[in-house]
């Protein structure tokens, strides 16, 4: 899924164009005792809390997709009887009314979610009528070709308020305020099938985690069944590791400089072309960076198996996550500098009186904390 289609899906969340037919809860305390559960038709619940729920299920289909929105495909064999993806698969069948797999999923989820504290499992049926959208990106609403039936959980922290004193306008007095607990944003969730170019994909899931160093690999590996991926810092540790092991004593200024550049025109080039997907690489297309970023024939003898070791045979990297859009850094011990990605151009390695120095060519004005200075 890409991110025109997450938004298409978190538009149907206001009231006007709403079509949830089920919502249901399964309330679980810090023991994962399960509290209370509900089942209910969301057309049945008050408006305002309809509101409140409207906000967590937007936040589910929210975050950067590689970073916190994951697209995960389920392995085959989980799509046979008795697997993972079967399992959800009969799940959204049920439109959430069968009782008997409502409770094995909430089982499922708490025996898997590691969390401390209590939270609540959230589930959502709906039917979406997807409509009709021409080559030219006109959507016609009154023309639909296909039917997304879904269903989207969100396991939400459900924690008690700060003490605090509250004005009682009644009596025109303050007093101590009574804490309540309260159900915040989701911790992590998933939508089910994937809504990959605008209709349904039951071989993919969209998995959604707000923290992108958490991703709950128990959760994924026994309730989606799907493989655990690289964290966002992971993959770029990762391409760290095989960018020294590569060029080993050839990793000069000069040449990591231009494998981050080369990453950086080619997302450039990729914003240019408004292309949906985020810019990712494989083992080939990174190999190829390296040898027209200037690393060394020899160096590359060992590129694949380094690959192999630090990343994965088989693993993507997303170009937001081992790359700094906003800033590169260059540091040492005493000095860290800060450059625009796209001006590493600016800066350049010299030997002045027999001294090692960075030179940064400096064209418009310098401020020192704020104040600009003379040079």
């Amino acid at each position: 899924m890409v991110k025109p289609e997450l938004n298409e899906l978190k538009k149907l969340f206001t009231p006007r164009k709403c079509s949830i037919n089920r919502i249901c809860g399964c309330y679980v305390d810090g023991e994962k005792n399960i509290k209370t559960t509900f089942a209910e038709s969301f057309l049945n619940l008050p408006e305002d809390e309809t509101f409140k729920y409207f906000e967590i299920m937007r936040k589910t289909l929210s975050g950067t997709i590689g970073k916190t929105a994951l697209n995960m495909e389920f392995p085959t064999e989980t799509e046979s009887e008795g697997g993972t993806q079967e399992f959800l698969y009969r799940l959204r069948q049920s439109k959430l009314k069968d009782d008997d797999l409502l409770g094995k999923f909430y089982d499922r989820v708490i025996e898997n979610f590691e969390y401390v504290g209590n939270y609540l499992i959230l589930l959502i049926h709906d039917t979406y009528d997807v409509p009709y959208k021409t080559t030219d990106g006109i959507v016609n609403d009154d023309a639909s070709d296909t039917v997304y039936d879904y269903i989207m959980c969100a396991i939400c922290p459900v924690n008690l308020t700060k003490s605090a004193l509250s004005y009682d306008a009644a009596n025109n007095e303050f007093h101590n305020r009574v804490r309540d607990w309260i159900v915040e944003l989701p911790e992590a969730g998933f939508l089910f099938p994937a809504f990959n170019d605008r209709t349904t994909d039951i071989h993919q899931t969209m998995y959604y985690v707000k923290d992108s160093e958490q991703l709950y690999d128990l959760f994924l590996d026994n309730v989606l069944g799907c493989i655990p991926t690289l964290t966002a810092k992971a993959q770029k540790e990762s391409f760290k590791t095989v960018i020294e092991q590569t060029l080993d004593e050839d990793a000069d200024f000069n040449t990591v400089t231009e494998i981050y550049d080369t990453i950086a025109q080619m997302e450039t080039e990729h914003k240019e072309r408004q292309i949906a997907e985020p810019l990712k690489f494989d083992k080939i297309q990174v190999k190829k960076i390296f040898e027209s970023s200037g690393v060394k024939d020899e160096r590359m003898k060992d590129f694949d198996r380094i690959y192999d070791a630090a990343v994965g045979k088989e693993t993507e990297l997303f170009a937001g996550n081992i790359h700094a859009q906003k800033a590169l850094e260059v540091k040492s011990p005493d000095v860290v500098i800060k450059v625009n990605p796209e001006r590493t151009d600016l800066i350049r390695t010299e030997v002045i009186n027999g001294r090692k120095c960075l030179v940064i060519e400096i064209n418009d004005s310098v401020e020192l904390n704020g104040l600009e200075v003379k040079l």
